[in-house]
């Protein structure tokens, strides 16, 4: 039997790059996508407590079903975990591939993370894909060789427990190679746009501009786009700041 491969995202199903990743790997395994029915991006770990969810089949062809769902990413790996393969647990969970980059802080805020990290909360090795490209027309084919030895040696080989990867791709017809990084330092600034309504009112538009806060640092995953590299970033789920967990224990609290 062919392992089963769960895909979802957070710019909806109908994305160029979710069926880019789908035609990328159908051949190494059956495929279940499960993904909003419209963009959620920067909806990170985030799920629907508050509304009713509703599946919708799109279509099956051959080994792929398409389903998509009004909620979150997370919502969909939810959904599909509990209702398109209960008796089948996936091998693989798939995100993205997302329009735009998902490196240093935007780990935390993406959608397309949310995705594996709700995979490998749930122990199942998790990876995610992202081109720094927000166009929807982008082109994805240059990152299919790379991607298709990823989840070949990831269905092999497995992750640790509790650890993901995070993957970016410059946007470049071809690569000057695979970097193995860490999560640069940066921050968002001048986020907030006001405006003011012909009615009356202030509103806001959520904006702002992305800085590398350690730009001569070589070993990040920033450095590495920028440098026309693949960034791989193992992400992991444990939080805890193990050194200032021993410095507390001198707290005496």
């Amino acid at each position: 039997m062919k392992p089963l491969i769960l895909i979802s995202n957070d710019d909806g199903y109908q994305a160029k790059g979710i069926n880019c990743l789908v035609q990328m790997v159908r051949d190494m395994a059956d495929v279940i996508v499960c993904a909003p029915d419209s963009a959620r991006s920067g909806y990170s770990c985030a799920f629907t407590a508050t509304e009713p969810l509703i599946l919708t089949h799109r279509s099956e062809d051959d080994g792929v079903q398409i389903w998509s769902c009004n909620g979150t990413p997370v919502d969909c790996v939810k959904l599909a975990l509990a209702e398109l393969c209960p008796e089948r647990r996936p091998n693989l969970i798939l995100g993205g591939i997302n329009h735009g980059d998902n490196c240093s802080v935007n780990t935390h805020y993406s959608g397309t993370m949310g995705v594996v990290i709700e995979g490998c909360m749930k122990y199942i090795p998790s990876v995610a894909f992202s081109l720094c490209d927000h166009e929807s027309f982008a082109d994805f084919t240059p990152l299919t060789d790379i991607v298709r030895r990823v989840v070949s040696r990831v269905l092999a080989d497995g992750l640790p427990t509790g650890v993901c990867l995070n993957i970016n791709f410059p946007k470049a017809d071809s690569f000057r190679g695979v970097r193995l990084c860490r999560m640069a330092h940066g921050s968002w600034t001048n986020e907030i746009v006001k405006c003011h309504h012909p009615r009356g009112y202030d509103y806001y538009w959520m904006m702002g501009h992305y800085r590398n806060d350690e730009p001569e640092a070589t070993d990040t995953d920033n450095w590495a786009l920028q440098n026309g590299y693949v960034a791989i970033t193992p992400t992991q789920i444990d939080v805890t700041n193990y050194e200032m967990l021993e410095t507390m224990k001198s707290w005496n609290l």
